[in-house]
């Protein structure tokens, strides 16, 4: 496999297949691709503010043929780091899953907008939301959710190239997607991929998580395209679906003890993934473990009260601030 270089912007994978990254991967630092073959194109997922957005935007139209219009924008799942630049996609099909589309108004740009303005409004969850999201914008952004919708499978063809749309949600949100390029043995993971770093399971059944994690497995390719992180191969989607697994064997004996899910992330011996980025989020993937044991109707978790418990996890594992080297680079106060 070629040496991929995990740097920030376009890099072309396979013939006119391709990625791009924002490494570190962190909080809101999300990928995207684009698809191409002649004048026809296929755009996965935006950006997580319109400044991002248009950055990529620009490099696309520099660097990919017919890359000045975009023809079909797929979002892998509606979360905002992956949607809030649509509405810079002008004329462009949006094609999303039912779940996706469901699922679109959970975070409001105007919300998170007011937190940055002022975190302590929103108390300890709002101080850490801040933290997670300081490098972006949320200004202006109006929220563009897809407007066609699939159920399981859609094939679509970007001028000779096939692209294959695989329902795989409710997993990690409650419309996951992947994008499947066969010929080029090239797939797009949305978030059911986090190379390098912790993954959280807002929705779940983590169940279902695993099992996309076994269809990408089966599938015949060459390059995965996490979510966040650098471009991956099969092994690293065995390393987090094997997190996955071993989290929910962790967690089901203190369920059965009547052990409360936030006592429980913090009495389960992580291991190394301790040492994992954004380690944190486990205490959101083991309230929907919890969930998952109890079988029956799914209560729906308000994602804002979550920070906080996380940003007290952050603290008792000893990482540092988020985005702090960013911040540094870039001279962002903090």
């Amino acid at each position: 496999m070629a040496n991929w270089k995990n740097r920030k912007g376009l890099q072309e994978v396979a013939n006119g297949v391709w990625v791009y990254l924002q490494p570190d991967g962190s909080w809101g630092w999300s990928n995207a691709g684009i698809i191409a073959d002649g004048e026809a194109n296929l755009l996965v997922d935006t950006l997580f503010d319109l400044k991002y957005t248009k950055e990529m935007l620009d490099e696309i139209k520099a660097n990919v043929p017919g890359g000045d219009k975009i023809d079909i924008l797929v979002n892998t799942h509606a979360d905002g780091d992956h949607t809030f630049g649509n509405q810079l996609v002008e004329g462009a099909r949006i094609i999303g899953t039912e779940g996706t589309v469901s699922d679109f108004d959970r975070f409001d740009p105007k919300m998170l907008a007011a937190v940055m303005a002022d975190p302590g409004k929103f108390g300890a969850s709002g101080e850490f939301m801040a933290e997670c999201f300081r490098p972006f914008d949320f200004d202006n952004i109006v929220l563009t959710p897809p407007t066609e919708t699939f159920k399981d499978k859609m094939t679509i063809q970007v001028g000779h190239k096939t692209v294959e749309l695989l329902e795989v949600g409710p997993a990690h949100s409650l419309g996951d997607a992947l994008i499947y390029v066969p010929d080029d043995k090239v797939v797009y993971t949305g978030d059911i991929l986090f190379n390098e770093g912790t993954p959280i399971a807002w929705y779940g059944p983590v169940v279902r998580w695993v099992n996309a994690c076994n269809t990408i497995l089966d599938m015949d390719v060459d390059v995965v395209v996490a979510g966040h992180g650098p471009i991956a191969t099969k092994e690293d989607v065995v390393r987090m679906r094997d997190y996955l697994l071993d989290i929910t064997e962790k967690a089901r004996p203190f369920y059965e003890q009547g052990v409360d899910f936030l006592d429980a992330a913090y009495k389960i011996d992580l291991g190394e993934y301790r040492d994992w980025p954004d380690a944190e989020r486990v205490i959101v993937t083991i309230r929907t473990l919890y969930d998952d044991f109890a079988g029956g109707e799914r209560p729906v978790h308000a994602p804002v009260p979550f920070f906080e418990k996380m940003m007290e996890m952050r603290h008792h594992l000893g990482k540092p601030r988020v985005h702090d080297e960013w911040c540094q680079a870039h001279g962002h106060a903090h």
